[in-house]
């Protein structure tokens, strides 16, 4: 439970940076504990670990299914991948950024 707050607060803090004006490509995945990662709603990841500037929906469409399920709010998501259930906190801003840990 504690990594679930945590994690929500990572993805609210970063998108709230970007709702004042903070380029979206300048944050660092890896800052955040489990990392952050930002995508366009049309796939294109800005902020990743290892994909930044790749296509998810090329890369892996399972994981782009489950993030276009974001709300403004925020949600949580589950999808399987390399054999793993994984569960990410997804929020779309107005700028049709998804923002997801």
């Amino acid at each position: 439970a504690e990594d679930r707050i945590s994690i929500e607060k990572n993805v609210h803090e970063l998108a709230a940076a970007i709702e004042t004006g903070q380029d979206a490509s300048g944050f660092a995945a890896d800052a955040y504990t489990p990392y952050v990662f930002v995508m366009e709603a049309g796939g294109k990841l800005l902020v990743h670990p290892t994909l930044a500037g790749e296509d998810l929906k090329e890369k892996a469409m399972p994981i782009y299914e489950a993030l276009v399920k974001a709300t403004p709010e925020g949600v949580w998501v589950e999808y399987a991948w390399k054999g793993k259930e994984k569960h990410t906190f997804a929020k779309r801003m107005n700028n049709n950024l998804i923002i997801a840990s």
